[in-house]
């Protein structure tokens, strides 16, 4: 989507800059009354937004951001960037994201890097994108460790390199980060830089299934119904479709359906 009017952009900025100038020259207790109305206006937006309000929410998140609300910042993000209350407008995104980003938001971070990721708003760009998850790796985020695992598996801009998706991705599970499991247990599933070994694939899928990953109990049904470190079960693996299918995975619902038409 194309950026809105510069006009409206600087017309914005200017209102942005005002709020906080008023609010750095504030007396000590008008201060905290600001910080109480800002926190009041995000809280009330969360509430706005949740309930899918997009509109409500939209506004009092601009009234949070404007006064300096970090998460403010991220939810207009979010917001731009799926279109809620409004067209998306990637390029909106972006701008929010980096605002949050530049106050250290590690979330804002990886969002910066997934909108390159995706070529959202901004062309793909596959070193900026691990420029960003990296900076949100460092502060700790485990979707962006994932992320780096992600990019070191499929060789997206870099050489592939198992050993170094594994290393991510250990990163994100270690702080239980439920798709970085799954990941790993496909990694020794398909032998990809190590052995094939189907007992840790097994581990691992049951433990990213323990955090609720619908593709971690897909995998556990295939490696039931091929009889891949396991006793081959049709039962089994039926069992695990239907609660990968239960927890929204489209590839269970096909698989039991196919399974289902079978003599």
């Amino acid at each position: 989507m194309v950026r809105q009017l510069l006009l409206r952009l600087v017309a914005f900025s200017l209102v942005v800059f005002a709020v906080r100038a008023a609010f750095a020259q504030a007396p000590e207790s008008s201060r905290a009354d600001v910080a109480a109305d800002t926190t009041a206006a995000f809280s009330r937006a969360l509430e706005f937004y949740n309930s899918k309000y997009y509109a409500s929410a939209l506004n009092l998140f601009r009234q949070a951001a404007a006064a300096g609300n970090v998460e403010a910042m991220v939810y207009l993000g979010v917001m731009y960037g799926n279109g809620q209350g409004m067209a998306a407008d990637p390029a909106q995104a972006m701008t929010w994201f980096l605002k949050a980003a530049a106050a250290g938001n590690d979330q804002a971070m990886t969002d910066v890097g997934l909108l390159y990721f995706r070529g959202s708003g901004v062309p793909r760009d596959y070193a900026q994108a691990m420029t960003w998850f990296l900076k949100a790796a460092d502060a700790g985020n485990a979707e962006a460790m994932f992320n780096i695992g992600v990019l070191n598996r499929d060789g997206l801009g870099l050489h592939t390199s198992y050993p170094e998706a594994m290393r991510w991705f250990s990163k994100a599970a270690a702080v239980g980060y439920a798709a970085a499991m799954n990941e790993i247990g496909v990694l020794h599933q398909q032998g990809l830089g190590l052995p094939v070994n189907y007992e840790q694939a097994m581990n691992w899928y049951q433990k990213a299934a323990d955090q609720g990953s619908s593709s971690a109990m897909f995998n556990i049904g295939v490696l039931y119904e091929n009889g891949d470190g396991v006793p081959k079960d049709r039962n089994q693996a039926l069992a695990w479709y239907k609660k990968a299918a239960e927890a929204g995975n489209e590839d269970a619902r096909k698989v039991l359906a196919e399974l289902k038409a079978e003599p």
